[in-house]
């Protein structure tokens, strides 16, 4: 998501440049708790601002974190509205009259974006409306790219249950038939549903069929009681697989050997 938001400020400031009339457009994007980074730029600039880590609380932008709300100085150089901990930089840039709005999702700053102009100026309503637009325009983004996201990700997860299931009553139904060949080829099957993507670790251990079963039905959220009842044993030979599985994993809890097994290949 940090790179979507960079993307996102990037954009907006080639239009607060366009719909404000400002020389130069930038933006700095939230990275901790007490910064803010500068890294966006479009316009007159030389440079002398370009990858600032802003403190919060401190110039123009660390003050419009601190307080969640647009700002504007006629004369950042002069101005007693805030701390000058950056004139230096902001001299050699030749900037004078600034305005900066917060980016503000789930009521916390996640960037901020400014306008800036080389002369002592009043900074007029029309800039200051262009800039808070865009800076709404921003969260809207923001939220609604998040959204997509996490829509994505439910799709990918509830696609992964599917294979998780069809691996677990594939390897079931291969374990009931009396025919060699087609054992065989639903042995086959459940491979493929492995090896669809590369894992993301080599795998270091071999799991039994068995474990490998439990583990798969354990990936669906069954407990216990339900892997016995769909693989025909008892729940305390469903409990020794899952130790054994977890030890081979090197797991301390049912979550983390599915998580392991699946990044080594060993589960859809």
């Amino acid at each position: 998501m940090p790179e979507k938001v960079n993307g996102i400020v990037a954009d907006a400031i080639r239009r607060v440049r366009t719909s404000s009339g400002v020389p130069l457009a930038f933006a700095g994007v939230v990275t901790g708790p007490t910064t803010l980074r500068l890294q966006h730029f479009v316009g007159q600039h030389v440079g002398a601002l370009s990858g600032l880590s802003v403190d919060v609380g401190h110039g123009l932008g660390g003050k419009v974190v601190a307080l969640n709300r647009l700002l504007a100085v006629d004369d950042y150089l002069r101005t007693p509205q805030i701390t000058h901990r950056y004139n230096t930089l902001i001299e050699r840039e030749g900037l004078r009259a600034v305005m900066a709005a917060p980016v503000i999702v789930d009521r916390s700053p996640v960037a901020v974006i400014y306008g800036a102009m080389h002369t002592p100026t009043p900074i007029g309503g029309r800039m200051l409306d262009a800039l808070a637009s865009e800076a709404r325009a921003v969260e809207q983004e923001i939220v609604a790219a998040r959204a997509r996201m996490e829509h994505a990700a439910e799709g990918e997860n509830e696609m992964r249950d599917r294979m998780t299931a069809a691996f677990a009553r594939l390897r079931d139904l291969a374990g009931t038939v009396d025919d060699a060949r087609i054992a065989e080829e639903l042995e086959a099957i459940t491979r493929v549903l492995i090896a669809g993507e590369e894992p993301a670790e080599e795998p270091t251990v071999e799991l039994t069929g068995r474990e490998q079963d439990v583990l798969s039905l354990a990936a669906l959220g069954y407990p216990n009681a339900r892997i016995a009842e769909t693989l025909g044993i008892t729940v305390h030979t469903v409990k020794g697989y899952m130790k054994d599985a977890m030890r081979k994993l090197g797991a301390s809890s049912r979550l983390e050997a599915v998580v392991t097994a699946r990044r080594s290949g060993l589960l859809p």
